[in-house]
């Protein structure tokens, strides 16, 4: 099993102090997954810019050349929630393109899975605006890659951040080659991600929106996984999962209110893992959105890894949650019926 990761020094160079989504999050991954030895069992896939091209399949030229300005003039602030400073356009492109360079090489044989860890976060980011955190959509871009030079017709994309991916789903929204499946609380930012939103058109049916109440923790989140994602997979049938990795849905993440834990994050990888080795040939990409527990962001990245390597020891220095999980075990049934599932 060959497993690879994307990273580069210029991830760091996105940054504003005091800023949830900062340059430490990154930092930190990195800090353990060197102490615990994990990089040296990893291959190293580079990352390089993201052609224009292939970013206007996801972006308008008019949104880009509006990044690329705001940068040039030194940053500033897409939104209220999204910075911007004088290297961030670059550090964007790299970003996306990391992304795509590891799906290239997954579906080249050159590895059998991987993980990108790149910032900032992308699954927010809509056609023609930046928002939560996110400057362009990275997993979207990787994508419309894999489905127009990678020879791929129907791709997964599983989104497990706590905020629902709005730019993902909107990109999507219409076409069948895509398979969106997203958990998220709600509501929540960005108010979006209602369990009516299905697709529409060519679409329908191939967006599946799971939106929890606060509370839902390890075994509410594996039900989802096991009773919903799996058996809508095994109809799908992908040729590539691609996975929008957000670890803020942990108990101790300052930023929302859901149960899991970092032994549960490491569950819904193995679930992931499992359904691409029977599905796709084990071709499974994950790419970093949201987690802002720093230590809790570094372990679940930390023990993704070692799912991917095949591994079963999962390392929880947190534990499990200290509070009750709500049940949502009737909302699960409902959602089998809206899908076809029962």
């Amino acid at each position: 099993m060959t497993t690879a990761y994307v990273y580069d020094p210029i991830y760091l160079e996105h940054d504003l102090p005091g800023h949830p989504e900062s340059k430490e999050r990154l930092a930190r991954i990195m800090a353990l997954l060197e102490r615990k030895g994990m990089l040296s069992r990893l291959s190293h896939v580079r990352a390089s810019p993201i052609s224009l091209e292939r970013l206007e399949r996801v972006h308008s030229r008019s949104y880009i050349d509006q990044v690329r300005r705001m940068a040039e003039r030194g940053g500033g602030h897409l939104d209220l929630d999204t910075y911007m400073n004088a290297r961030s356009y670059e550090v964007a492109l790299m970003a996306a393109g990391g992304l795509v360079n590891l799906v290239e090489a997954v579906l080249a044989g050159e590895v059998d899975n991987g993980f990108a860890l790149v910032r900032p976060p992308g699954h927010h980011a809509l056609r023609d605006r930046g928002m939560g955190f996110c400057i362009f959509n990275n997993v979207a871009v990787a994508a419309r890659y894999a489905l127009e030079e990678g020879g791929l017709e129907r791709i997964l994309i599983a989104d497990f951040d706590v905020h629902h991916g709005n730019g993902t789903q909107d990109t999507f929204y219409r076409e069948a080659s895509v398979l969106y499946f997203s958990t998220h609380q709600y509501p929540y930012y960005p108010g979006t991600g209602h369990w009516r939103d299905i697709g529409e058109g060519e679409g329908k049916g191939y967006n599946v929106n799971v939106p929890l109440p606060g509370g839902v923790g390890d075994e509410g989140y594996e039900r989802i996984f096991e009773e919903l994602l799996y058996p809508l997979a095994e109809r799908y049938r992908p040729q590539l999962i691609l996975v929008s990795a957000g670890y803020d849905a942990h108990w101790a993440d300052p930023l929302a209110a859901m149960q899991l834990s970092i032994a549960g994050y490491a569950k819904l990888a193995r679930i992931l893992k499992v359904m691409a080795d029977e599905l796709c040939a084990g071709r499974l990409v994950f790419t970093l959105e949201g987690g802002y527990h720093l230590e809790v962001l570094s372990y679940s990245v930390l023990n993704t890894f070692k799912v991917l390597l095949g591994e079963e020891e999962v390392d929880d220095p947190l534990g499990p949650s200290p509070r009750p999980e709500r049940s949502i075990a009737d909302f699960i049934d409902q959602l089998k019926g809206l899908h076809r599932l029962v």
